[in-house]
């Protein structure tokens, strides 16, 4: 047998008071019967009744569990990666408050929903940089996320090829483990879009042969938005103000070729519950399980034996003194 519970100090004091009061209410019934000349054999019948229902009650507070018995247990693990596009196009304000700042809000949401898993964050412009290694700890990704901004890379534009090269080295640091081992590998690539040429598709290619899965999240509208840059709007070398819009169809494409989806956020909607879904869908593939002892808690059987022990004793009359 085993317990739930260990004997606290609560336990010990609940107990030595109840004992401790019951001698002083005995020893008052023992200075009235003696006044009167009689010996209360009955009230030893209620000091045994309740010293053992309290002593069920506590036994039952403590969780008493038997019935050992061996049980698989499946668990699920995941790895992985958020890339956040800091381009300055996702200063845009097509998607309130910014391209950038609803993006944010939904990897905030990720990373709650997704609390068992081991989290990394990257950042990628012309470059991919890590800004946090895979991890469990969601205080320190939140902080991470909340403290992004385009400012944190050169504002050269966009380039898929250098954050798929990241994927790849990082993921691959982790080996060969074995089929039971292996844990899901997924890249959460959000990013106002960017036409790509023959490098990307070779690399999304080898992402899928291995395996990791890229799920792009398109951010922005088709009418596009002007780029905010100081007090003015950004110009092209024209002079004419740039006007950027979501590119949905390389996305779609980098979705396509690693076997992953394609997800937007817009003006209207945000699909990441259907991303936060499609993730959790893949969870069945890759597993590790494991052997523990299971007991269960039968706190029931003293409890109940302790409330009819109570009733008892609230039906029983014992006469102390007889005239």
């Amino acid at each position: 047998m085993t317990w739930y519970q260990s004997i606290t100090l609560l336990e010990i004091l609940f107990g030595t008071l109840f004992f401790g009061l019951y001698l002083g209410y005995l020893w008052r019934v023992h200075k009235v019967a003696l006044f009167f000349g009689q010996r209360p054999h009955g009230i030893w019948v209620k000091f045994v009744l309740r010293h053992l229902y309290v002593l069920l009650l506590i036994i039952a507070i403590l969780g008493p569990s038997f019935g050992a018995m061996k049980k698989e247990i499946r668990t699920i693990g995941k790895d992985l990666y958020i890339a956040v596009d800091l381009s300055a196009s996702m200063n845009a304000t097509d998607v309130l408050p910014s391209r950038l700042e609803k993006s944010k809000q939904e990897v905030l949401r990720l990373i709650n929903r997704f609390n068992s898993d081991r989290i990394g964050l990257m950042v990628f412009g012309d470059d991919a940089y890590i800004q946090s290694p895979l991890t469990y700890d969601q205080n320190a990704l939140q902080l991470y996320t909340r403290t992004l901004h385009t400012g944190l890379l050169p504002n050269t534009g966009t380039n898929y090829d250098p954050l798929l090269h990241l994927t790849l080295e990082k993921f691959g640091e982790q080996g060969n483990p074995t089929t039971q081992e292996q844990k899901a590998r997924v890249l959460v690539l959000i990013s106002d879009g960017e036409q790509f040429g023959k490098g990307t598709e070779l690399l999304a290619e080898q992402l899928n042969e291995q395996n990791i899965r890229v799920y792009t999240v398109g951010v922005g509208t088709p009418d596009g938005s002007r780029i905010p840059q100081g007090k003015r709007f950004k110009r092209d070398n024209e002079g004419n103000v740039v006007v950027t819009r979501l590119q949905s169809e390389p996305l779609m494409q980098l979705a396509e070729l690693t076997n992953g989806r394609y997800f937007e956020i817009n003006d209207r909607i945000s699909e990441i519950s259907r991303l936060i879904s499609a993730i959790n869908n893949i969870e069945g593939e890759l597993r590790e399980s494991k052997t523990i002892d299971v007991t269960a808690n039968k706190y029931i059987y003293p409890l109940v034996l302790a409330l009819i022990l109570i009733l008892f004793d609230a039906l029983l009359t014992v006469k102390l003194i007889r005239i």
